[in-house]
């Protein structure tokens, strides 16, 4: 292997799950529109998506009656749960594919010796079940949901689990992401992150705070090395 396709070894790459790394919104939308339906409303559009996906399913379905005009109480947020969770895993993956690009820059940044985490607000066990479906499980280190890591981003805690399960270090690791969620994790963790504007992201992405931005995964790689070899440089010491 060549040095320059050699360049990441040591680095740990760790994306963001719904949104960054696969367009779920088809089949979390359609869940939540047979809820919404069940209740007498009516369906919400796929455009809403950036408005309610992304924060885990109770916040989606918060804001998903909240969309229709309905202010969901507490005490049905539990039941309401469980049966979003059971409609959504007989159609996890129907609709839900790799963004374009992502399955390529994978294999790019692989093969540049970089390891792969999942750092993901869904369930640990939903993610799996969803890559396991589209066959991207075994891509990665370490896939942690909130569950798992004892807390939920933006808790830098959540991120720095993934990245110390997938056998990382934090002072030569990447966020990927897509929200406010994913970029104030990596801050507090002293991590840098580079922010996708294809995602779900309810504010423009330039607002957020990344070290970088990139419209499509083809810049992934190129904008990992760059900033994953400052990290380097700066882990270097001066003689």
């Amino acid at each position: 292997m060549s040095a320059e396709a050699a360049d990441l070894t040591g680095a740990t790459v760790v994306f963001d799950l719904d949104g960054t790394l696969v367009d779920t919104a088809p089949d979390l939308i359609g869940t939540l529109n047979v809820i919404l339906a069940e209740h007498g409303h009516p369906g919400l559009p796929l455009a809403a998506a950036r408005t309610v996906v992304g924060h885990g399913a109770k916040a989606m379905l918060t804001r998903g009656f909240a969309a229709v005009g309905e202010t969901l109480p507490d005490a049905r947020m539990d039941a309401l749960f469980d049966h979003f969770i059971d409609l959504y895993l007989d159609r996890i993956a129907c609709e839900s594919r790799p963004f374009p690009g992502a399955v390529e820059a994978m294999d790019t940044l692989t093969a540049a010796g970089a390891t792969l985490a999942v750092c993901t607000n869904k369930r640990t066990g939903l993610s799996i079940a969803l890559l396991d479906a589209l066959e991207l499980t075994g891509r990665f280190a370490a896939i942690v949901g909130p569950d798992a890591a004892g807390a939920a981003k933006p808790d830098p805690r959540h991120l720095i689990c993934a990245i110390l399960e997938a056998g990382g270090d934090p002072a030569y690791a990447l966020m990927v992401g897509d929200a406010r969620t994913d970029t104030a994790a990596a801050i507090a963790a002293d991590v840098p992150v580079i922010a996708a504007s294809f995602g779900y992201s309810d504010v423009p992405v330039g607002e957020l705070g990344a070290d970088d931005v990139i419209d499509h995964f083809a810049a992934l790689p190129a904008a990992a090395r760059r900033l994953l070899a400052a990290r380097r440089a700066a882990m270097t010491p001066i003689p």
